[in-house]
C-alpha cells in the first residue's frame, strides 16, 4: 500500500499510517511503567523500505513545519543508537526530497578504537542539533544524546519524535505529575515535537467507521483519564 502524508492532515494521516502499517496495535499490552494499556507503539516494526520512508516524510513534514512557524531551528540531525539511527537518516534523505539538505549524525555505543575513531559518525555536531527519535518513555536516550551533543560543543535545538503518548512518567506504582515529554522539555529548555499525540489518535478513534477500531475509543480514553496529562 501506498502512503502519502499530503492527503489529510499529517496527524490523522500518521495514525492511520501507522495502524496499517502494525505499529500501531490494539489490544491489553504491559508498558515500560507496567502499566495495562490498550494500544501499544512500536517504531521497530517499520521493517521495510517502503513503511520507513513513508515514516520519514512524516518526520521531515512535521520538522518543515515546526521551522517554518518558528518553533524549531535546526542546523543538524541526530539519531541516538540504536533506533534513531534509520530515524534519523530517512529523514535526512526525506528532507532532501523536499528541498532542505540538512546534514546527520548518530552515535556508535562504544567509542571506536581506530580509523577516525570516537562515539560520533556523520556531520560533525556543530551549531544546533535536532534529536530524532521514536518516542520519549524515560527521556534516558534524550539526556544520554544532550551530554554528547554539549560535549562536542554543540547546542541542542530540540526533539522530534513520532508519538507523545502525554502520559505521566514514573512506573504504575509511582507515577509523577508531569509526563516525560514535560519533563524533557523543562529540564533541557527544548521543545519536543510530535507528529502524533494521545489526543489525536482520540479523535481518529471517533472518527473512524471502523467498529474493530471504534471499540477500543472508551478504553483509550479510559486510560488518558487515569494516567494522563494536559
Amino acid at each position: 500500500m501506498a502512503y502519502s502524508s499530503d492527503s489529510r492532515p499529517a496527524d490523522q494521516e500518521f495514525i492511520r499510517f501507522a495502524i496499517d502499517a502494525g505499529v500501531l496495535k490494539f489490544g491489553s499490552f504491559i508498558t515500560k511503567a507496567g502499566r495495562e494499556s490498550p494500544y501499544f507503539f512500536n517504531a521497530g516494526l517499520f521493517d521495510h523500505g517502503g513503511t520507513l520512508g513513508a515514516l520519514a516524510g512524516f518526520y521531515a513534514k512535521t520538522f518543515l513545519a515546526a521551522e517554518f512557524d518558528g518553533r524549531l531551528q535546526a542546523d543538524g540531525l541526530f539519531g541516538p543508537a540504536y533506533k534513531g539511527i534509520p530515524l534519523v537518516s530517512a529523514t535526512a534523505v526525506a528532507l532532501s526530497q523536499a528541498g532542505r539538505d540538512i546534514g546527520f549524525s548518530y552515535n556508535r555505543k562504544e567509542a571506536k578504537d581506530h580509523g577516525e575513531g570516537g562515539v560520533v559518525v556523520g556531520r560533525a555536531l556543530a551549531g544546533r542539533i535536532l534529536i530524532v527519535d521514536d518516542v520519549i518513555s524515560a527521556g534516558t536516550s534524550v539526556r544520554e544524546s544532550v551530554e554528547i551533543i554539549r560535549a562536542h560543543g554543540a547546542t541542542p535545538a530540540g526533539v522530534l519524535i513520532a508519538l507523545d503518548r502525554m502520559e505521566r512518567g514514573g512506573t504504575a506504582t509511582a507515577p509523577t505529575e508531569r509526563s516525560a515529554v514535560q519533563e524533557v522539555q523543562d529540564l533541557f529548555g527544548i521543545p519536543v515535537i510530535a507528529i502524533a499525540n494521545l489526543a489525536d489518535l482520540l479523535e481518529f478513534l471517533d472518527r473512524s467507521d471502523n467498529r474493530e477500531l471504534s471499540r477500543y475509543r472508551d478504553a483509550v480514553a479510559a486510560y488518558r483519564e487515569r494516567w494522563g496529562v494536559a
